[in-house]
């Protein structure tokens, strides 16, 4: 059996934290897509990591954790990611697997990924510029080098090759970068990578599963950045939706149970894009710096709003959300006044649609107004205790989607969760 969590906005809806909330529950923790692009903050014994291609369930001691082959990796940061999750006492190489059909990240594909940026000038994606979009356009490409290889006694011929071929696209770009430092690093990773149980990650999954383990497979990024149903062009390039478990892990459909989608009370975007109930005033401020709104992979600011119920009604439809998790509510205590979008004014009419396009709309929300709880609610550990005017807020969330919030975080500390029963 397998479950599925994953986020449901723009990312940075707190994934990690609730994995790791999930994870004694489970056997096996899962990656199925994504690269050092998404970061996955916890706290560990109080102190703050943020975790950008490890698994969340590597601080539970019996807990098998996978990257599967849908994610894109680099050696570099995962060299960097091990070394501090050993600084909390954890054997990271015990319960670390990595499928031998993972794709590598090169250093080429920074480098093609910053010439792509520099390019597009004002029409910029707001790629991290850690090499995401080439190293997936190589794998469809076909052209691509996976952890498989660098078992490879022609590891280092391989990736000379494709070195080349990058190299002629980088000099008909114009673009010039210096990267032996980071080719240094990379064979340093690579070499530090052969340590690990490199596997045949589907058979191993479905040997898991078929011995009656129960799997949870991690997303990054959010649904409305997936490369197809996301606001293309300003989206990531994996499928970040459930239907990327598939094919990021390779188990079949009717695998899959659960899927707990996780947003937060609010809204947030990183980068560039549409968000059409971005605010850009005192209180768009306000849930910036009460929600410590900057980005864990690169720290920059947050673009901030009211939750968007459109948006989320769509990405609850299109992932087949079973149950809701609902973060940073606390962030909310101290407004006196909440909305939530419920449609959009488009060509003065409203719709309850995400459109085709939405950069080539001017759209509108239209806001639903709450009276907001002012409450602290940090302290608190059961449903019954939480405020009138919470329960409110999140009871007509609750019916708009058709999908029940059951957990809702009150803070960045790992027991701030409370079940709504």
């Amino acid at each position: 059996m397998v479950d599925v969590l994953l986020g449901l906005q723009w990312g940075d809806e707190g994934k990690g934290k609730i994995v790791d909330y999930f994870a004694p529950s489970y056997d096996v923790i899962a990656r199925f897509q994504g690269g050092p692009n998404a970061g996955h903050t916890l706290y560990v014994k109080d102190k703050k990591i943020v975790l950008h291609q490890i698994p969340s369930g590597i601080f539970h001691d019996n807990t098998i954790n996978l990257i599967g082959n849908g994610v894109v990796l680099d050696p570099v940061t995962l060299k960097r990611e091990c070394e501090t999750v050993a600084s909390f006492g954890v054997d990271y190489a015990k319960n670390l697997y990595i499928s031998e059909r993972t794709n590598l990240i090169l250093p080429t594909h920074r480098a093609l990924d910053k010439a792509s940026e520099v390019l597009k000038g004002n029409d910029k994606i707001g790629s991290t510029l850690k090499g995401i979009g080439p190293a997936y356009m190589d794998k469809t490409g076909r052209n691509a080098l996976r952890v498989g290889d660098i078992l490879d006694k022609n590891f280092t011929t391989q990736y000379i090759r494709l070195r080349l071929k990058h190299q002629k696209l980088l000099d008909s770009m114009q673009f010039h970068e210096d990267i032996s430092a980071w080719e240094d690093e990379f064979f340093e990773g690579i070499e530090f990578m052969r340590q690990f149980k490199i596997i045949n990650g589907e058979y191993f999954i479905n040997e898991r599963i078929s011995e009656g383990k129960k799997v949870l497979a991690e997303g990054a990024q959010g649904s409305m950045l997936d490369v197809d149903f996301g606001t293309f062009p300003f989206v990531t390039s994996s499928n970040t939706i459930s239907a990327g478990v598939c094919t990021g892990l390779g188990v079949p459909p009717q695998k899959i149970k659960e899927v707990i989608g996780v947003t937060k009370a609010y809204c947030t975007r990183v980068g560039s894009g549409p968000f059409p109930t971005e605010l850009h005033d005192s209180v768009g401020e306000e849930l910036r710096k009460t929600g410590n709104e900057f980005g864990a992979t690169t720290g920059r600011p947050r673009r901030c709003g009211w939750i968007d119920l459109v948006a989320l009604k769509f990405a609850c439809m299109i992932n087949g959300v079973t149950q809701l998790v609902m973060t940073k509510a606390d962030v909310l205590d101290a407004f006196t006044e909440l909305k939530v979008c419920e449609a959009y004014e488009i060509d003065g009419k409203a719709r309850q649609q995400v459109p085709y396009q939405m950069t080539k709309l001017a759209i509108n929300p239209v806001y639903a107004s709450f009276k907001g709880w002012d409450t602290n609610i940090t302290q608190l550990s059961s449903f019954d205790s939480v405020p009138e005017a919470m329960k409110d807020y999140i009871s007509h969330i609750n019916g708009y989607l058709g999908a029940e919030i059951k957990y809702i975080s009150n803070g960045p500390g790992r027991d701030q969760i409370i079940p709504v029963l």
